[in-house]
């Protein structure tokens, strides 16, 4: 890869990473549902107006919405509502290279081979001492909604894959349309009319900025710079770089969070990563289709998460799509940043 575009994929990583603590810092201002809306609704308009229709079957198209719009970002932005600090978050949801690679083998008949299997089962170790670590510091429930979220991004990296979008971009775009009405009728349910209201009526400079960052930079800018590298290099260059998500995520936590980082979770990091390596870029059992590559990041659309990249028939985030992405299937943080929609997976609510 050329220098300038070896800059490039560091700087979406670094742009999902801290999507995260933008995303605890919003949520200070919004309850978790309607900030995700929110979220979503700014990343679609108005670009849907641009990008021409989609290129997919309508099915995939809200498919993917939901669950990687409503249940994947939903559960992130509740489990960090409720305790899960965004350092953590990012790391945790890198998980979802296993949840990818367990689906795709019981949906597409990918055989995962021996190394893979042996890189599921290191990063469940690591998941496993985060557990231990975050069971002794915090809410035990906001670390199962972040796990479940990370199963949702796996899911929703397989539906990507049977879908094979032409464009990821303009996917990514329709994706992020279909969660907002169903966010916002969760929203008024669970949090309330009051609570929305009281939010949009305090809505200031910091409130705007923060929706239009896991909007449209870690969205819009991440899931379309990691497209254009995608469409330059194979999968197998890009993707590694999404493993340095939960690298910027937990050391912008640690900074601008004052997030304090125990020896534990660092042997849990360590783990994760390097598991999530062996998962994401090892050669599968038996020949098949490439798997989405790397998911979005948590961050943002798809997240967190972004389009979700094909991998290579040698690779095994899911990188991001809209929000946010991480190593297994791409699409896309979201936020999640999870946002990316995404680099690719966590703190004191402000």
């Amino acid at each position: 890869m050329r220098t300038t575009h070896i800059a490039l994929a560091v700087l979406v990583t670094a742009v999902w990473g801290v999507n995260f603590v933008v995303i605890e810092v919003g949520l200070g201002h919004f309850p978790p549902l309607l900030f995700s809306a929110l979220r979503f609704l700014a990343a679609a308009l108005p670009a849907v107006f641009f990008v021409g229709r989609p290129k997919v079957a309508w099915k995939w198209v809200i498919g993917v919405g939901l669950v990687l719009g409503v249940a994947k970002f939903g559960l992130l932005f509740v489990g960090m509502d409720q305790g899960m600090p965004a350092g953590l978050s990012s790391l945790v949801l890198q998980i979802q290279a296993v949840f990818t690679a367990l689906f795709a083998a019981v949906a597409l008949g990918e055989r995962p081979g021996r190394v893979r299997l042996l890189g599921m089962a290191v990063a469940l170790v690591g998941i496993a001492v985060a557990a231990v670590d975050e069971g002794t510091s915090g809410p035990l429930l906001a670390f199962t909604l972040l796990i479940a979220a990370a199963a949702c991004w796996g899911v929703s990296n397989v539906l990507t894959r049977k879908a094979s979008p032409p464009d990821a971009l303009n996917f990514m775009v329709w994706v992020s349309a279909v969660p907002v009405l169903p966010l916002l009728g969760l929203s008024l349910l669970f949090e309330g009319p009051t609570a929305d209201l009281a939010a949009l009526r305090a809505l200031d400079g910091t409130g705007i900025g923060v929706i239009l960052y896991v909007a449209w930079v870690t969205t819009v800018f991440g899931f379309g710079a990691w497209g254009f590298l995608l469409r330059r290099y194979p999968a197998s260059s890009v993707a590694p770089f999404s493993l340095l998500v939960p690298v910027f995520g937990m050391s912008s936590a640690a900074l601008l969070l004052s997030e304090s980082v125990s020896p534990l979770r660092w042997c849990a990091a360590a783990l994760l990563v390097g598991g999530v390596a062996l998962t994401s870029l090892s050669r599968t059992g038996s020949p098949a289709t490439p798997l989405p590559s790397t998911p979005l990041p948590a961050t943002s659309l798809p997240v967190e998460p972004a389009p979700v990249e094909p991998i290579p028939a040698a690779s095994a985030p899911a990188g991001p799509v809209l929000a946010e992405p991480a190593p297994a299937t791409s699409t896309p943080a979201a936020n999640g940043p999870a946002g990316s929609l995404t680099p690719g997976s966590s703190p004191t609510r402000t």
